[in-house]
């Protein structure tokens, strides 16, 4: 999926390719926690469709609750969810994440193995000619 350590940096505009196929991966991902908690609220605590969207939206954005809950259903589903809701937070920030920070270290690990080899450098200047 990723270039591997020998290998070259991946051009510009195929790193933008790579990091719309994260982002579609993303969106796909908040979209199926975000219809789990729809369905939820509108089968388990009896919402309609609309204030099932409020309440799943608010949740998985980590705003909280609009609507009160009365059964005991409900507020275990509210709490399951809520836990859900982090975790997704967290996944989507590790796959938002993950390419630009390869490509972070990968573009140190390449500049680091050019000065090491004795290729020039972008000043022109080979590994030996560098001051240490």
């Amino acid at each position: 999926m990723f270039e591997r350590m020998h290998e070259e940096l991946l051009p510009f505009r195929h790193f933008m390719v790579r990091l719309a196929g994260f982002l579609a991966a993303v969106a796909s991902f908040i979209l199926v926690g975000l219809l789990v908690g729809v369905v939820g609220y509108h089968w388990i605590c009896g919402f309609s469709w609309i204030d099932a969207v409020l309440n799943a939206s608010m949740i998985l954005a980590g705003m909280g609750p609009v609507n009160e809950l009365h059964t005991f259903e409900s507020k275990l589903f509210a709490s399951c969810y809520a836990l859900f809701s982090g975790l997704v937070f967290i996944a989507v920030s590790g796959m938002l994440l993950a390419p630009i920070v390869h490509r972070m270290l990968h573009t140190f690990h390449v500049g680091s193995a050019k000065l090491r080899s004795g290729q020039p450098t972008s000043s022109g200047k080979s590994a030996s000619h560098v001051d240490k």
